[in-house]
């Protein structure tokens, strides 16, 4: 849902963000008369039906005064409204498909799946089927014929990743699981964290990058950092040295916002492309003297990882209904595994002790 133009409503939109939802507040105006508030929200929600709000009331999508609330319920002046709403852009029909799918943890409530390199999470330009959700919405439907969009919009999706990133996500298999996740995602208590082979070496052990991260201005498939904040969004990224191999390194990455390629754009930005990331300048040679087994050596290991080297290991967030902490770890996949491990030879070799 987005509101109309209002001077007495709060928007809060986490604009270019792998974090789907968005939240919307505003505060009833003295004048107010007394309205339900599907009523009310109908006359201030843009391209939104009675309908469409009542299932987002429903869902559990909207509260007051910190409190979800039925359809009929009536406003009064100065009550808190907060609505949830996917920010994700239109696109075609999940249609369920039977795909692999790597579950490592499911109840009544959500599902945390491993996603391998390459696979694309959700339906789009260029990627109608065979996606993350596909097989999810396959998955779901074995369990509960009558699930559809409208039950549990694209399918409990309340966060996303990279097709060429690796590693552990979360899906919400109810209303109001989605909603209760999406918020956690939003007040940035979620606990993510990465591991990422990068160019270059660190002078210190940790750090953290800060910047906005917004749409490039001349090429809009790509994002940029604007250290001055007059455009983007907010973006923090905390890192820790894990490794060093003279001319990359492996380190952790602590999101503290997730803005979409905030980890691949902020590293770039500081001068550590991620190794092999064709998007931002990571799959050419950029620490190193350009000698033949060299290049040769970090050419193989290009074919080794055909991606950019990044795994979402770590995945904690307050379970919806128990409200215990739950915190998930995945293995990094063989290819990034394999050229680390060369990376380590290679770097502990004689010859190249002081390369």
């Amino acid at each position: 849902m987005q509101f109309h133009d209002d001077p007495e409503i709060e928007v809060n939109a986490p604009e270019e963000s792998d974090d789907l939802y968005e939240r919307m507040s505003l505060t009833v105006d003295k004048g107010q008369e007394p309205l339900r508030i599907d009523k009310f929200l109908q006359q201030r929600v843009v391209k939104a039906t009675r309908n469409k709000i009542q299932k987002a009331i429903d869902l559990g999508y909207v509260t007051v005064n910190g409190k979800p609330v039925k359809a009929n319920y009536k406003i009064k002046p100065g009550d808190q409204i907060v609505s949830y709403s996917d920010t994700a852009p239109e696109s075609t029909e999940v249609i369920p498909e039977q795909l692999p799918l790597n579950i490592v943890y499911e109840d009544d409530d959500l599902m945390v799946i491993n996603k391998p390199p390459g696979l694309v999470v959700h339906p789009g330009s260029g990627n109608y089927s065979g996606t993350l959700l596909n097989g999810v919405a396959w998955y779901l439907k074995q369990q509960q014929p009558q699930l559809d969009e409208n039950s549990l919009p694209r399918f409990g999706m309340v966060h996303r990743i990279d097709k060429n990133t690796s590693g552990l996500i979360v899906l919400a298999k109810s209303g109001k699981a989605a909603v209760d996740l999406a918020k956690q995602f939003f007040d940035h208590t979620v606990e993510r964290r990465y591991t990422a082979l990068v160019w270059g070496n660190f002078e210190e052990d940790k750090g953290t990058i800060t910047g906005h991260v917004g749409r490039h201005q001349r090429f809009r498939k790509i994002m940029d950092v604007y250290p001055d904040g007059e455009y983007g969004k907010e973006a923090i990224t905390h890192y820790t040295v894990l490794e060093r191999f003279n001319y990359v390194t492996l380190v952790e990455c602590q999101l503290e916002t997730g803005r979409t390629h905030q980890i691949r754009v902020h590293m770039q930005h500081i001068g550590h492309s991620l190794f092999n990331d064709d998007t931002y300048n990571g799959d050419r040679i950029l620490k190193g003297t350009i000698f033949a087994k060299y290049k040769q050596f970090v050419e193989n290991c290009f074919e080794i990882c055909p991606r950019h080297a990044l795994h979402a290991r770590t995945l904690g967030f307050i379970h919806p209904r128990t409200r215990k902490k739950l915190t998930f770890n995945s293995e990094i996949p063989a290819d990034m595994t394999t050229v680390i491990e060369k990376w380590r030879r290679y770097s502990n070799a004689p010859q190249n002790q002081s390369a």
